[in-house]
């Protein structure tokens, strides 16, 4: 069976565009700072893993698990982008997210570390409403037109690329420094915040037509 190479490249491209790894990088380096870069090698894995299932179950049955709860893409899209605003405001204030912290004696708790791997990095910030809705299109494609060996290529082709591209973060976490990180963690805020008001804009337009006008 030959491979679709423009489709599967289509694919690839689309969840390149919606989860870049090179704009989550410096997102992952922030959410897991003062980490150790064993605790941030296990946040990367756990958060591939993560990120890798959530494709599967949004390829193969992301309509079917919202229509089970009485939820459609908007109302996850409008969730997720408020999520996102809390930490796109975190960062621009230069400080850590809450969605990990520090007890009484500054030492970062490694749990609440590790926790960050599954909420907010894999969910909403790689697998949100825009990942879910693309790989629902392509789930839909798939099986009317049998081209699930070429999504899986492509699928496949990127998540190898972004679990590369988390595990390389605890490297270049080492390389940078502190200004650095400061003026990265305010600028990936921004666009973060930006990120977050498109995804509540566009939610609040598809739920309120009558907004649109």
């Amino acid at each position: 069976m030959s491979v679709d190479l423009p489709f599967v490249t289509k694919v690839f491209a689309a969840l390149f565009a919606i989860m870049n790894p090179i704009a989550n990088v410096p997102v992952f380096l922030s959410l897991t700072e003062g980490a150790s870069d064993a605790v941030r090698r296990r946040v990367a894995g756990t958060a591939a893993l993560g990120t890798t299932i959530g494709c599967l179950v949004s390829l193969v049955g992301g309509q079917a698990v919202l229509d089970a709860f009485g939820l459609s893409v908007d109302d996850f899209r409008l969730a997720g982008g408020l999520i996102v605003l809390t930490i796109a405001l975190s960062m621009l204030q230069g400080s850590s997210s809450r969605a990990h912290g520090r007890n009484p004696g500054g030492k970062q708790d490694v749990i609440d570390v590790e926790s960050v791997a599954i909420y907010p990095l894999t969910i909403p910030l790689l697998v949100g409403p825009g990942t879910i809705a693309t790989l629902i299109v392509f789930g839909h494609t798939a099986e009317s037109q049998g081209k699930w060996l070429d999504v899986a290529v492509g699928v496949g082709a990127f998540l190898v690329l972004l679990t590369a591209a988390l595990l390389a973060a605890p490297w270049l976490g080492r390389h940078l420094s502190a200004t650095a990180t400061a003026i990265t963690r305010r600028l990936m805020g921004m666009i973060l915040a930006a990120v977050a008001m498109e995804m509540i804009v566009t939610s609040l337009r598809n739920l309120f037509p009558g907004l649109g006008h």
